[in-house]
């Protein structure tokens, strides 16, 4: 099991460092060296569910090269595990390069951009089958100057582990890997989930969480420090605005060394009941949340968590057509 999981993440590298020297006309061929030809693909809005190797090509690679030809896709998490009896590599990053041409009807800036990325790649057999990625298109579309929303904390290029440990490629201890687990899945299933019986300031966070712990969150969101912040900015709008959410349905949850992360697709659904959250009034909706949660350990709490919501798709749930606004209306996001 530890070969080839080693085997596994370091496909799935590979392919991350060989992505910067591809391009538009050859990215279909690189693909063909590390998918199965059929494999299952999906992505956030607009991008969405991309079956077998040439629509994964046509459908996202191919925009994305042409729009940002001298992309670089540079993780700063990379590990394995297992859930449910399939095999999983989690990466977390940034596509970095210079934004010559539009993409996804986002204008072309000629600057450099920052493309804050999520994923989970299932793999059988030597090549990924499967891929669910979050990618975040809402500070794509913030970094070209159009304001989508307001921001409930301060908008970041989010950084890797501070530790600079978070790539890791080989075997690791598995008593540490469980440890990891169990206090993420605690933090989830016993801290998260009493916010009905204890509310916001009784859900215990300090049991999970470094008090100083950094939170990445997605655009609309924001970053935020430390318990109190995380509580103002994120947590709680979150809570009010969806009181009787129910998460934690993951399609994969997998731990290694001190690094743990989830999906789910979606992984959270509730009603949008509250006021205020992303500026928004309540709808009185059922909605759901496609998330990628990334966290880091450093002793017995949690110290940093990268965050990836599928907001556009959200947005849409709640009847705001991001890129309508953005097509038909630009000046009035300026």
């Amino acid at each position: 099991m530890g070969t080839r999981r080693v085997d596994h993440k370091r496909l799935v590298h590979d392919f991350s460092s060989t992505v910067r020297d591809a391009s538009a006309d050859d990215i279909g061929a690189l693909l063909t060296e590390y998918y199965h030809e059929n494999a299952d693909w999906q992505g956030p809005a607009p991008v969405g569910k991309l079956d077998g190797v040439d629509a994964i090509t046509t459908g996202f690679w191919e925009p994305l090269l042409t729009s940002v030809p001298d992309l670089q896709k540079n993780e700063y998490v990379l590990f394995g595990g297992s859930f449910d009896g399939a095999e999983w590599v989690c990466t977390t990053g940034r596509f970095v390069g210079t934004f010559e041409r539009d993409w996804l009807d986002i204008p072309a800036t000629g600057g450099p951009i920052w493309i804050q990325y999520g994923e989970f790649h299932r793999l059988e057999d030597s090549r990924i089958v499967e891929t669910r990625t979050i990618f975040d298109v809402l500070d794509v579309i913030h970094q070209a100057g159009f304001r989508v929303l307001p921001s409930l904390a301060p908008e970041v290029v989010a950084p890797g582990p501070s530790t600079q440990d978070g790539v890791l490629l080989d075997d690791c201890d598995q008593e540490s890997s469980d440890r990891t687990l169990q206090l993420v899945e605690d933090m989830i299933f016993e801290g998260l989930h009493s916010y009905e019986e204890a509310g916001l300031e009784g859900m215990g966070m300090e049991e999970y969480w470094h008090e100083d712990f950094m939170w990445y969150g997605p655009a609309g969101i924001g970053t935020t420090r430390g318990i109190d912040a995380f509580q103002a900015c994120a947590q709680g709008p979150l809570l009010e605005a969806l009181p009787d959410r129910r998460g934690g349905n993951h399609i994969s949850r997998i731990a290694e060394g001190n690094y743990c992360a989830s999906t789910g697709w979606p992984s959270v659904t509730a009603t949008h009941t509250g006021s205020g959250w992303l500026g928004l009034p309540a709808t009185g909706r059922e909605v759901e949340m496609r998330v990628i949660d990334v966290w880091r350990r450093e002793g017995d709490l949690l110290a940093e968590n990268w965050v990836f919501i599928d907001i556009i798709d959200l947005l849409e749930q709640l009847d705001l057509d991001v890129f309508d606004r953005l097509r038909t209306h630009p000046m009035s996001l300026r």
